[in-house]
């Protein structure tokens, strides 16, 4: 029983060690490849982490062992920065003022034209209009766009409102009688 638990925490820093190496390139979901390595990374580490027993208990120890590490590690990376540091790694700088930061893609594996469709996908029409794009620890991209591509504010509406409000009342002395036909 407790080389059942010992077995499944080892191979399960092991695969988490393997993921921090790999990187954070999820962007927009995982691809086909990614899948198949998943499905096929569970079944090559079945008999790693119970080894031959096939029974229920095998199964619920190495299941618990599994869920009880993956708890203990997300509250420990909660409470404490540096934890969260070493398990999930920190943001990366994608993109800069609309350019892409080619030496971090490369790094991180990404190819321009996923971080293209990255941007698409989150409604974006072009780079060019991103200020900051980073890609977060947990492999999202989040993108702050410039101010001139920002959405309006209270004060551009406001701004807008008074604009309208000066030209109704322009068209209402136009209309009226002895109004100014200029």
């Amino acid at each position: 029983m407790v080389e059942k638990l010992i077995r499944t925490i080892l191979v399960y820093a092991l695969i988490v060690v393997i993921f921090r190496l790999v990187g954070k390139r999820d962007l927009a979901g995982m691809t086909t490849f990614d899948f198949v390595v998943i499905f096929l990374l569970s079944n090559v580490v079945q008999n790693a982490v119970i080894g031959s027993d096939n029974s229920l208990l095998g199964g619920v120890v190495g299941a618990v062992a599994l869920v009880g590490t993956n708890e203990l590690l997300n509250h420990l990376a909660v409470r404490y920065e540096r934890v969260s540091r070493i398990l999930h790694g920190t943001s990366t700088v994608v993109i800069r003022d609309g350019r892409p930061m080619t030496e971090n893609l490369r790094r991180l594996g990404i190819h321009p034209q996923q971080l293209e469709h990255a941007i698409r996908m989150q409604n974006g029409d072009d780079m060019a209009e991103i200020a900051i794009g980073e890609l977060a620890e947990t492999g999202q991209l989040v993108l702050t766009l410039k101010p001139e591509e920002q959405s309006a504010d209270k004060d551009d509406i406001a701004a807008l409102n008074r604009r309208l409000d000066a030209i109704d009342a322009l068209l209402v002395s136009l209309a009226a009688p002895g109004g100014r036909r200029d």
